[in-house]
């Protein structure tokens, strides 16, 4: 019994030192951060109602590494900037907010270019999956509330030179 005593203290010490270089260690996964002004931008218009369109300029996440930075650790977003996230056919998405600050607009569009399915104010911070309903070809972040703004919805028309390549 004595022995066990004197044990449990040191495995809770093991046990606290490890959580504790997990914590510390886990930026270092992530991998080194690109400034966003190193990723491709270009105009991506969204086709609303009346001839009305919405122009955003979008950082490209055009590698596996952007992809998975995306916007992490950005403080703030404006209005009409976003990024875009490519892949090469349409296929179920998941997404995450692990070290997003700012709550996002999720626009998933599908393989003919158009708005698939939005998901609003998503949580800051969290590890929870934001999946697609359906396969997609991509999905746009852009700041939180901005789709209900702009009265973003299904089936409206996105244009960007990334998605014509499909």
């Amino acid at each position: 019994m004595r022995h066990l005593h004197r044990l449990l203290p040191r495995s809770l010490e093991f046990l606290i030192a490890a959580l504790l270089l997990g914590v510390t260690s886990a930026p270092a996964q992530i991998g080194p951060i690109e400034d966003l002004s190193a990723f491709p931008s270009a105009k991506l218009e969204i086709a609303g109602g009346k001839n009305a369109k919405h122009v955003f300029d979008v950082w490209l996440a055009d590698t596996p590494a952007r992809q998975a930075q995306g916007l992490m650790f950005v403080r703030s977003l404006p209005p009409a900037r976003g990024m875009l996230f490519v892949h090469p056919a349409p296929r179920p998405i998941s997404m995450w907010m692990r070290n997003t600050y700012i709550p996002l607009d999720m626009v998933f569009i599908d393989g003919r270019g158009c708005i698939q399915q939005i998901i609003a104010n998503t949580k800051p911070h969290s590890l929870d999956l934001i999946r697609s309903n359906d396969p997609a070809l991509a999905v746009l972040e852009i700041a939180g509330g901005e789709a209900q703004r702009l009265g973003l919805k299904p089936g409206q028309r996105v244009h960007h030179p990334a998605l014509t390549r499909h």
